[in-house]
């Protein structure tokens, strides 16, 4: 049986802790939890556990910033200026440009040359860091890496940007915008941008591994509160809500759901970036719509599989897993 080889499989990463669920037309063939949610307290994850996503939640801010061109309120070649009053670094800068990383202005968490998210806040108190406007001082400093348009570049800044825009625009909260036009709209009842010092029930805690093999929680190593580059919590079945939502069309009309999966910048030889949305081809065409994150304490990857009709999530609270799962059940199932 495949389900007896992916538990053998998992089994062989040393401590996996989490949720790997595999779905075709809403169907589960496979899903499981592994480890615990709270260590200490011998906890176990179980399938409904909810999840820090890390990255993945840029999709969510995608939408965000598409449902405001759906209403027509912006566009999506707006020029970014027309909407923030700080320093946005370049005249140039549209709204298509924060959506595809290709800004080119600096990213506060830079992984092209930082690795060590925690860093962050040692000048910078996590706890202080609950809405996107919290983050603007984190924002102002630095220089273009390159001319708007000019290239891709991995911006988890240009996410903050684009939180603040639908603030500015829609006149709501960024997290009651999300909630109002996706959560509640998907019956996403799971899902949220949850504070980390006032967690709901049945929350995993991120742990981070010591040199000594123990594991400490990842509380002091992230923002205290997600925001638009990322950091809600959810679980595998509200994935698969969104998933549905997104592709059938539930959130968003036809013409600027396409829009959203267009392939708007190529990053790599079959690796493209969508808005908020990564995309890759193989044999000339599109292979898998995906979203992944990763965060001290957090590795999360979620597919959709076109051809094959799959749909695969792997949710963890450590800090590995995710892509060697997805990867062995592409090679496997």
């Amino acid at each position: 049986m495949k389900e007896s080889i992916i538990r053998e499989y998992v089994d062989t990463l040393n401590g996996f802790s989490g949720v790997v669920s595999i779905k075709s037309n809403k169907h589960i063939l496979f899903e499981e939890s592994f480890g615990y949610a709270d260590i200490a307290n011998e906890r176990k994850n179980n399938v409904n556990t909810r999840f820090g996503i890390a990255s993945g939640a840029k999709l969510l801010t995608a939408i965000g910033i598409a449902k405001l061109v759906e209403e027509k309120k912006i566009k999506f070649d707006d020029l970014l200026k027309q909407y923030v009053n700080f320093n946005i670094y370049s005249d140039d800068i549209t709204i298509k440009h924060l959506l595809t990383h290709t800004s080119g202005i600096p990213d506060y968490f830079d992984e092209e040359v930082m690795s060590d998210f925690s860093e962050l806040w040692i000048e910078n108190p996590m706890y202080l860091l609950r809405e996107p406007r919290d983050f603007i001082k984190l924002l102002s400093n630095g220089k273009m890496k390159s001319k708007p348009g000019e290239k891709f570049s991995y911006n988890n800044s240009a996410f903050i940007v684009l939180a603040l825009v639908i603030e500015k625009v829609s006149d709501m909260s960024f997290i009651e915008f999300i909630k109002k036009y996706v959560f509640d709209v998907l019956n996403m009842s799971s899902s949220g941008y949850f504070s980390m010092d006032m967690m709901p029930k049945n929350c995993a805690n991120g742990y981070i591994k010591n040199e000594d093999g123990s594991f400490k929680s990842n509380i002091y190593s992230i923002p205290v509160s997600g925001g638009g580059d990322g950091g809600v919590f959810t679980n595998a079945h509200d994935m698969s809500k969104l998933w549905d939502g997104l592709l059938n069309y539930k959130i968003l009309n036809k013409e600027i759901t396409d829009e959203m999966l267009t392939l708007h910048t190529k990053v790599n030889n079959d690796t493209y970036y969508g808005y908020g949305i990564w995309i890759q081809k193989k044999e000339n065409e599109i292979y898998k719509y995906y979203v992944t994150g990763s965060d001290p304490g957090v590795d999360f990857r979620s597919s959709i599989y076109l051809k094959e009709n799959l749909e695969v999530t792997i949710l963890s609270n450590k800090e590995f897993g995710a892509y060697d799962i997805t990867k062995y059940i592409e090679e496997n199932f």
